[in-house]
């Protein structure tokens, strides 16, 4: 039995009522102990990030989440029911926006619902809101080889927000931009998920990113990844990269980073 109390496991937790909850969780891949345990939980509409050095199993306890595989030990939930499988309402964005080159925009955004089978009038139809909603208007039959990264992660976006999610799993999915796509990005994804009010866990290496997108940023430590942290970001909404500059954000990257660094500098040590 894990006798461990939850300060030992690095808990991240909210008041509200959670969406997700995860107990106890560890991975292991053959002898390496990857993850945990870890506990988390996310409230509904409330927006994660983690943050952490590579390798720290940050994107193994999202798809975790996702059941895309299981753990070794522990417990997930989501939406108050144990984690089975891959649940209709979990929408889950990669960094690669994996578009299908063979089809248009709208047909794109339209292929979760056409998997579901729901009718091509109807399908259609959705995508087309969805395609205006993420800002790519006038768009709806380009190819994705006419259109730039940062166009392609939106019909990613768009098409995750066809299957009506109560919850967004993105894994660096802005990681492959240049820092001002990156940063616009950042923005439209904070629009877009304040209008569906869902609940999200955003993976990312950059700590200016997790603060203005976030409620609650998660700092992550070295293998076995556990929580280190928990910052709380205290920035009004809606956001937008200006907020950087406010003292609370500031306070906040510089002690996400402080966490980091110490991180990184152990490794180095432990390495010589």
């Amino acid at each position: 039995m894990n006798t461990q109390t939850q300060e030992q496991r690095g808990t991240a937790s909210t008041a509200t009522t959670p969406i997700v909850r995860v107990e106890g969780v560890e991975q292991h891949f053959g002898p390496v102990h990857a993850l945990g345990p870890v506990d988390l939980t996310i409230g509904r509409g409330e927006f994660v990030s983690i943050v952490g050095p590579s390798g720290c199993g940050k994107s193994t306890l999202l798809e975790i989440i996702g059941a895309l595989q299981d753990p070794a030990r522990g417990s997930v939930e989501v939406d108050g029911v144990p984690l089975t499988g891959p649940r209709r309402r979990t929408a889950i964005v990669f960094q690669e926006s994996a578009t299908l080159p063979w089809r248009t925009v709208v047909d794109n955004v339209a292929f979760a619902l056409e998997v579901r089978g729901v009718g091509r009038k109807v399908r259609r139809e959705r995508a087309r809101e969805l395609v205006e909603v993420v800002g790519l208007g006038g768009f709806e039959n380009h190819y994705p080889a006419q259109l730039s990264g940062g166009m392609r992660q939106r019909v990613a976006m768009a098409r995750a927000m066809s299957m009506d999610p109560d919850l967004i799993l993105a894994d660096e999915p802005f990681g492959a931009l240049d820092e001002q796509t990156r940063m616009l990005m950042a923005e439209e994804l904070l629009r877009v998920v304040e209008t569906i009010g869902c609940g999200v866990l955003f993976i990312t290496h950059s700590i200016q990113e997790a603060v203005l997108l976030s409620d609650r940023v998660l700092v992550m430590g070295r293998r076995p990844g556990t929580f280190l942290d928990e910052v709380v970001v205290d920035l009004p909404r809606p956001r937008v990269h200006a907020a950087l500059s406010e003292p609370s954000a500031t306070a906040a990257q510089e002690r996400i980073w402080a966490q980091i660094r110490n991180e990184a500098e152990v490794a180095m040590r432990s390495e010589r």
